[in-house]
This record gives structure tokens, sequence and C-alpha cells, in this order.
């Protein structure tokens, strides 16, 4: 005979863990379905993030090329300061032993009242020219106090001054150390996303580079602008000899430059002194509009002024771009254009 009892119900307990459990896989299995894989970013996305990070170290790199122009400058006025200073040491010790001699001078002549001394002298003429010079002593141990006096001030104020000076060379090599890590950061980050393309991608980008550049043997029509000055048409020259020439942060010439590092080392070469970095550089003369713009002058690229080249005629740059590039012809459109600037 069968059984006719009841099938045991589940506990409450048992039917809520057993309700949220199938709820959880539903949802896990509903995320995995959502999900979408992981993936890489294109070879254009590279690029532009690349890019991006470039600009940014080229920005650090001109802060950086001012804090080196900083301190080569501190270095020099502490120097200078310096050898003031021994100088000084010097006059204020010769001061001193001139006053010395004047002292021992006046000891000598005694202390004796002058009117006893004129009296036991067996020379009254002798005893007068020894008064005559103990006077003379006299004001020449005041003249003298009063140099010494003068002579420590200076050189008090001189080495507050050099103290000064070495605490603004230690704060200024700080924020030269803070900017190079920066700079190497963003290089770094920029490599690390160029190696996550294929070596078919990385060839395309560096094929477009090259389309980019031009070496110094290739034509390029730079119309027929007359040039500025001069020095500013030598100067147009010299950066034409150095096309080809690899981008490197920091970099002066001549194997290498960087951006105001070529337009400085140009001009240098026209005989004409300009300033290191790319922002100095812009207010270094006369502000231009496109327009008005001639062979060899400053050409001011980006809102920060992070950037320089030299125009080159019919709307051409040259210039040293960025890192991963070399000095180059390219059109100012190219990039933010501010403002010409006439030296």
């Amino acid at each position: 005979m069968a059984s006719h009892r009841r099938p045991k119900q589940p506990s409450r307990t048992r039917v809520t863990v057993l309700t949220t459990a199938a709820a959880a896989a539903v949802a896990l299995s509903a995320n995995a379905a959502n999900a979408a894989p992981s993936e890489k970013p294109s070879k254009d996305e590279v690029k532009s993030k690349v890019d991006k990070l470039y600009e940014e170290a080229e920005q650090a790199t001109e802060k950086l090329n001012g804090a080196k122009e900083k301190q080569e400058k501190l270095q020099k006025e502490i120097s200078a300061i310096q050898d003031t200073v021994a100088r000084g040491q010097e006059d204020l010790n010769g001061l001193r032993d001139s006053m010395g001699l004047a002292a021992a001078a006046q000891y000598r002549t005694g202390s004796i009242d002058a009117s006893l001394q004129l009296f036991l002298s067996s020379n009254p003429d002798d005893y007068l020219d020894k008064a005559s010079t103990a006077d003379q002593l006299s004001a020449q141990q005041v003249e003298a106090l009063k140099k010494i006096q003068e002579k420590q001030r200076e050189l008090a104020q001189e080495r507050s001054e050099a103290s000064e000076k070495l605490k603004d060379l230690s704060s200024t090599r700080t924020e030269l150390a803070k900017k190079k890590k920066e700079v190497q950061a963003k290089l770094a980050e920029a490599q690390k996303l160029l190696n996550t393309l294929t070596a078919a991608e990385k060839a395309a980008l560096a094929a477009e580079d090259a389309r980019a550049s031009r070496s110094a043997s290739e034509r390029v029509n730079l119309g027929n602008t007359p040039p500025a000055s001069n020095f500013a048409a030598a100067a147009f020259q010299a950066a034409q000899t150095q096309l080809g020439k690899p981008y490197v942060y920091g970099a002066t010439g001549t194997a290498s430059y960087d951006c105001s590092g070529l337009t400085s080392w140009a001009y240098a070469q026209a005989g004409v002194s300009i300033p290191r970095t790319s922002q100095a550089q812009a207010n270094a003369g006369t502000h231009l509009s496109l327009s008005q713009l001639k062979v060899g002058d400053l050409v001011i690229f980006y809102g920060d002024l992070h950037h320089v080249g030299i125009y080159a005629g019919n709307g051409q740059v040259i210039h040293a771009p960025r890192t991963g590039t070399v000095v180059r012809y390219e059109a100012i459109s190219n990039m933010p254009f501010q403002f010409g600037v006439r030296i």
C-alpha cells in the first residue's frame, strides 16, 4: 500500500539561500554576456595619445630649460660675488694692517704730557717733528677706522646676498630634477603605448613621420618672402644646415636639438644672443601677426608658448618638432599659431 504522506517542504531559510544563489548566477551570466572584451587601442588612438604625451613632454622640457638657464645664471652671479668678497677681504686685511701700523706709531710717541716732553727734550725741533707726526697718524687712524667699518658692512651685505643666491640655487636644482623626471615619465609613458602596437602598425607610423619630414636635399617651395634682416637671414640659413638632426629634449646642437635649442643656436650663428626658452624668446622682440612674418622671424605656437620655430617663407616653418622626429620644414597651419617675433 502506497504511502500518502505529503513530501516535506523546504524551510524558508533554504528557499532564500537558493533564490539568492540563483539570482547571483543569473546576474553573473548577464554581466559576462554584456561585458565587452578588453579591446586593444587602435593605431590612430595610440598615435593621438602619444602625440599628446609628447606635447606635454615638450612643455615640461621648456620649463626644464628655464631651470637650467636660471641655474647657470645663479652660478655665475654667485661666483662673481665670491670673487668680490675675496677681494674685499684682502682690502679689509690691508686696512687692518695699516691701522696696526698707525696704532704702533701712536704708541711709540708716548703718552707723556706735551709740555713735559718739550721741557725734557734735548732737541725741541725733533720733538715738534714727532708731535706733528703723531697728530697726522691720529687722523689717519680715524680715517682707517671709518674705512674698516664701511668695508665690513659691504662684505656682510655681499655675503648675505651670496647666501640668498645659494638658497635660490638649491631650490632651482630641486626644480630641475623634478622637471627632468616629469619629461622622462612622459616619454616613458609614450614609449609604453607605442610598444602595444604591432610591427606593421609601428612601421605605418614611422612612414607617416617620414612623409612629414623633409631632408636638406629635398626641395620645399618656400616662395620668395624677403628676410626680416641680414642676421635673420643668417639665422635661417644656419637652421637649414641642421635639417634632419634629431629632436632631443634639452639639446642645443649640433648633434641634436629641442625647439628653442635650435632657434637659439641658429641666432647665435648670426652673432645674435637670444634667450634659451621659447617663452623667453616670445618676449625677446616685436610681436607680429601671421601676415607680417618674414624669413628668419621666430614663430611661437600653443597658448602657453611652449614651442618655437623659424619662419621659412610661404607658410612654412623650420623647427625641431618633438621626440621621435627631426629638424624639418612644416606648415604653420599644422600647429596653433600665436604670433611671430622679430628679433
